[in-house]
């Protein structure tokens, strides 16, 4: 299964949100990484409301600012905190651009986020989480999208990985892990799984809304070093594709990005010789 070109990194990017003050200065600003990540030969990965915070849509934007959209370069993040109509005004959107990489989360929810009924979905369901939404998907839209999910690994492994395999059941094609900030088995243990893994990486020196978000201890040392932790998930993943977050825009990427594409076998299955790997900051369920 080829995804994304084969290419090795996915970058994080937010569009602005809908209560910034400098609207205009934002589109500029995210106009310029948008461009930067293409041209770094990395695919652009953008957030769906992410911390529950309202931001305008990944397709508002590209489209007012008319930027290019190559549908093998560009995943787009969808959770559950919507209406139903614009759930699927953004499917059929995405459709009509030729956007078929979906990343599929449950998503944060806010005091200004509706949330879909299971019942809107035509599910019976006590929720709607990632798992009735690839149902959603792949019921109305025949096989068109291929959707990744949200791993967790510092959730309790077994009730994480049986969340895991229910999402696989229901349509999921790869998975997306946490950003890893030490060794980890049960990310390594995602090998099995015979699907492509993208696995982690927080790219700022402020780890601490991150240890916040996931729940665990900041790292023993007060010094988080991120570029020493990406080449550290270099050595440990030398086969896996990366997924960069909170990267840094105005500094050079040339001795980051050092995997050429091909290199980290993106499109190979996960238990095999050069298979993928990435990380999300969004609700992983």
């Amino acid at each position: 299964m080829m995804l994304f070109k084969d290419r090795p990194y996915i970058i994080e990017l937010l569009t602005p949100r809908q209560s910034d003050d400098d609207f205009e200065k934002k589109l500029e600003l995210f106009a310029h990484r948008y461009r930067k990540i293409l041209a770094s030969d990395a695919i652009v990965s953008i957030c769906d409301n992410p911390l529950g915070n309202i931001h305008f849509t990944a397709m508002e934007v590209v489209g007012f600012l008319g930027l290019p959209l190559d549908p093998e370069c560009t995943l787009l993040h969808l959770n559950s905190f919507h209406r139903k109509v614009d759930f699927d005004l953004f499917l059929r959107y995405a459709r009509e651009k030729g956007l078929k990489h979906l990343l599929v989360v449950s998503g944060d929810g806010g005091p200004r986020l509706a949330r879909l009924e299971p019942s809107e979905l035509g599910l019976d369901a006590p929720t709607a989480t990632s798992v009735e939404l690839l149902r959603y998907i792949e019921r109305e839209h025949g096989g068109f999208f291929t959707c990744g999910v949200a791993f967790n690994q510092y959730e309790p492994l077994k009730e994480e990985r049986e969340k895991l395999h229910r999402k696989l059941d229901a349509g999921a094609r790869f998975i997306v892990t946490q950003p890893v900030i030490a060794a980890d088995s049960h990310v390594e243990g995602l090998r099995i799984e015979g699907v492509p893994v993208f696995v982690g990486a927080w790219m700022s020196k402020h780890i601490d809304p991150l240890c916040e978000c996931i729940g665990v201890k900041k790292p023993a040392s007060a010094d988080y070093d991120p570029d020493f932790n990406l080449a550290r998930i270099h050595s440990r993943f030398p086969s896996w594709g990366i997924y960069l977050a909170q990267i840094g825009f105005k500094r050079p990427w040339e001795n980051l990005l050092t995997r050429m594409p091909g290199a980290a076998g993106v499109g190979a299955a996960a238990g095999s010789p050069g298979a993928a790997g990435a990380s999300t900051g969004e609700a992983a369920s």
